[in-house]
């Protein structure tokens, strides 16, 4: 009894200390388990896209927990440990056993090894001696301690060998059988299980027939276990075994790269990429480039983005990415160039939602110097007085950098940098107003996100790349209001513009979207990005060295491959357009100015609104005019006779319009002279001198004997001006007449009076070199 008791004691006393032991040995020697995992791109649907070598240039790909099938766990544990889901690490009666039968034949005949040995064995590759064979129970105990079954087998599973530089049944899977694990078949399967115990010998590919033989010896010891059933069985001995060694896939090379460098720790990225539709846009970017090659433009990029769900369903950066000849490899999508005019929707969205204009509020396209900067519209042309969205539908310069000046350019640099442009964040303090013609960096990623907001609501959300689990839809931070928005839309599904592609076929099959173009300084980047309710696509065509083409514009080259992409993508697409905002309202406005019209207005039309917000001004594009009745001399209230007078109307036109009648001998009614007996002086509406620039330095070199140009705007109804140099009158010349003067070196007072005694000054410095 007391010997009993004794032997129980030191039996759990012994018991306890092997467990103590256990535990601090774990804590000295702790288990490593961080394999280098090849990294593997996957489609929407989980199938690989693109996978890598890992840092050791081995194809070892990381197989995920419901990539290891029933049938495949059911077969590696019969043939590798039956007793894996009940021993601890270790098989005791299995290790008695092979040490009886290796002391009995004095060699080793068996190796008892469980799975989690084997897995200790793989991560701890050592000499096969029996002080490593106890370092490998303890690994394999510790390895039981932290891990469940299921992560032990999954180890398992992802590194044993296969020859070569393959590990792991997902690697021998994708590279043989071109399948993920878990759509192996049951003699796939055993095929696979097969190999590790002899990697050197069962090669497949160039041993299939002896692998045959031993697959189908192991494919009826699972009948006779019953492990499967006998029509499992057939089926499987009847498949014939055709597995050869292919290429690791290498679909989607831009957006697989980038991903491999952004995710560096993460084995398996799982991407929003739908494979079908990433190889079709991929061939029609590289077919339509193929026909350009004759212009001498080499390259193309595109992205498409679904606007519901804010991922990016396919990445083109480049025509052909094997293609070093052209850059292939440089990816268009994340290449900094200048944006043209594709910033426009955003500036007029913001002018919107200040109430600043409305789509049909007249702005002048006429030459205009904006502190010596004088911009100028694609065509060198100028349109006199046009509406906002004829300005933005026709892409016009001028309007856009007034737009700006009114909105100021720190506002919209704020939208900007809302809008996450990264290059304009960075380079803000050094932005002005030429930004909106391009005078900026931007990406074609960062430009299909801000589209995509105007489909969204004015709602900026980044697009993301990796496959979204949750059903949560993603709102995103409101740069412009879902009432401007819509306007913006509105004006840029408009087909009546020039930058339509003079093609009928293209024009033919167009698709109902919204969309912009735009071509850089020097003809380098041709863009277009559209939208609809579902999709924002967005194009960029050029050269990744930089090289200007004549003939490159986001009209004629960018935009047909953006209708192409479009036709595949989403063609007659059931999403219902977009619905007005129940804050967007429709008013009458007068056809000449856009403002609310006087008795006056004869010609009203319909024109949206944002109410509360967008101004109420009263047109004035007409006033009255006190004129003698031959209409020869007008009058003020100052000189106005008690008869003998009529009142009439007459344009009232900005002095920048009426320059640009003047110097293009356009037509237009003009206000008579004013009585030159008026001893009145007027104050308002002064001459705009708008060369030279006030404030501005002069560099004049002696040899060229250059002189100054001396130019200003007035008011219709003035018919001479006066130029001063340095307060002393220097010519008297009718209105709108270009003067030349040679200055003097140092500062230089210029003035400029009307004929109605209104003065405006400038200064100015010349330097002689």
């Amino acid at each position: 009894m007391f010997g009993n008791r004794f032997f129980r004691n030191k039996f759990i006393r012994g018991f306890f200390l092997i467990i103590i032991l256990i535990f601090s040995l774990d804590l000295i020697f702790p288990l490593q388990t961080n394999p280098q995992y090849s990294t593997l791109i996957t489609d929407s649907d989980g199938r690989v896209l693109h996978a890598f070598l890992n840092s050791q240039d081995k194809w070892r790909m990381f197989t995920e927990l419901q990539e290891i099938s029933p049938k495949l766990e059911k077969a590696i544990i019969f043939k590798e440990d039956k007793w894996f889901r009940w021993h601890f690490g270790i098989n005791p009666i299995a290790i008695f056993r092979a040490g009886f039968r290796n002391v009995i034949t004095g060699r080793r005949t068996s190796g008892a090894s469980t799975i989690s040995m084997q897995v200790v064995r793989l991560l701890y590759p050592k000499e096969r001696t029996y002080l490593n064979k106890l370092t490998e129970i303890f690994r394999a105990l510790q390895l039981e301690l932290h891990y469940s079954k299921d992560e032990i087998l999954q180890l398992y599973v992802n590194l044993v060998p296969f020859g070569s530089n393959i590990e792991g049944i997902k690697s021998a899977s994708i590279l043989y059988f071109k399948k993920s694990p878990e759509v192996l078949s049951l003699a796939e399967i055993t095929t696979l299980t097969i190999i590790p115990n002899r990697p050197s010998s069962l090669r497949l590919g160039t041993k299939n027939a002896l692998i045959l033989k031993e697959r189908n010896k192991w494919l009826k010891s699972f009948q006779q276990a019953g492990i499967f059933d006998s029509q499992t069985i057939e089926d499987a001995l009847s498949e014939p075994l055709n597995a050869v060694r292919n290429e690791a896939p290498k679909l989607a090379p831009h957006l697989s790269v980038r991903l491999q460098k952004e995710y560096k720790t993460i084995p398996n990225i799982h991407t929003s990429i739908i494979r079908n539709k990433q190889l079709q846009i991929e061939q029609i970017v590289k077919n339509y480039v193929s026909r350009l090659f004759s212009m001498n433009i080499h390259n193309a990029a595109a992205i498409v983005i679904n606007n519901q769900t804010h991922q990016v369903e396919a990445y083109v950066g480049s025509s052909d990415f094997y293609n070093p000849a052209d850059g292939g490899q440089v990816d268009g999508i994340q290449a900094i160039r200048s944006p043209g005019s594709t910033l426009k929707p955003l500036l007029y969205a913001t002018a919107f939602d200040k109430g600043i204009i409305t789509p049909k509020t007249a702005i002048n396209d006429v030459p205009t110097n904006f502190g010596g900067f004088e911009p100028e519209n694609f065509d060198k042309l100028f349109h006199g007085k046009v509406s906002i969205e004829y300005a933005l539908a026709n892409s016009l310069n001028i309007p856009a950098v007034k737009v700006l000046k009114e909105v100021s350019t720190p506002v919209f640099i704020e939208k900007l940098k809302k809008s996450d442009f990264q290059a304009i964040r960075k380079n803000s303090s050094k932005l002005g107003l030429s930004l909106i013609l391009g005078g900026c960096g931007v990406t074609l990623e960062e430009l299909s996100n801000l589209y995509a907001s105007f489909a969204n609501q004015g709602y900026y959300a980044k697009a993301k790349f990796l496959k979204n689990f949750s059903d949560e839809a993603v709102k995103g931070e409101a740069i412009v209001s879902p009432e401007s928005s819509f306007l913006i839309t509105q004006i840029l599904n408009q087909v009546t513009r020039p930058d339509l592609p003079n093609n009928y076929d293209y024009t033919y099959r167009m698709p109902k979207i919204a969309w912009k173009t735009g071509t850089s300084f020097g003809k380098k980047d041709a863009w277009s990005i559209g939208y609809n309710a579902k999709y924002t696509i967005g194009v960029w065509v050029g050269n990744f060295s930089g090289q200007g083409v004549p003939e490159l514009s986001g009209a004629n080259i960018a935009t047909p491959l953006l209708f192409d992409i479009f036709n595949f993508t989403d063609y007659n697409s059931s999403e219902k357009w977009f619905r007005t905002p129940e804050n967007v309202s429709m008013r009458k406005v007068c056809a000449e100015s856009g403002d609310l019209p006087e008795d006056f207005c004869t010609h009203q039309i319909i024109d949206y609104y944002i109410p509360g917000v967008s101004k109420m001004t009263r047109c004035s594009h007409l006033k009255n005019i006190w004129v003698n009745p031959s209409e020869t001399m007008s009058f003020c209230n100052r000189c106005l006779p008690s008869e003998g007078v009529i009142q009439k109307l007459y344009p009232n036109l900005s002095p920048e319009l009426v320059r640009f009648y003047e110097t293009r001998h356009i037509n237009y009614q003009k206000i008579p002279p004013h009585n030159p007996d008026c001893t009145r002086i007027f104050n308002d509406n002064a001459p705009v001198i708008s060369f030279p620039t006030d404030g501005s330095e002069y560099f004049m070199s002696k040899e060229d004997n250059p002189e100054l140009l001396l130019d200003c705007q007035v008011n219709n109804g003035v018919k001479e001006v006066y130029w001063y140099i340095n307060d002393k009158l220097f010519k008297k010349v009718p209105a709108n007449q270009n003067v030349f003067f040679k200055p003097e070196a140092g500062k230089i007072k210029i003035s400029c009076s009307d004929d109605r005694g209104r003065n405006t000054d400038i200064w100015i410095t010349v330097k002689w070199q």
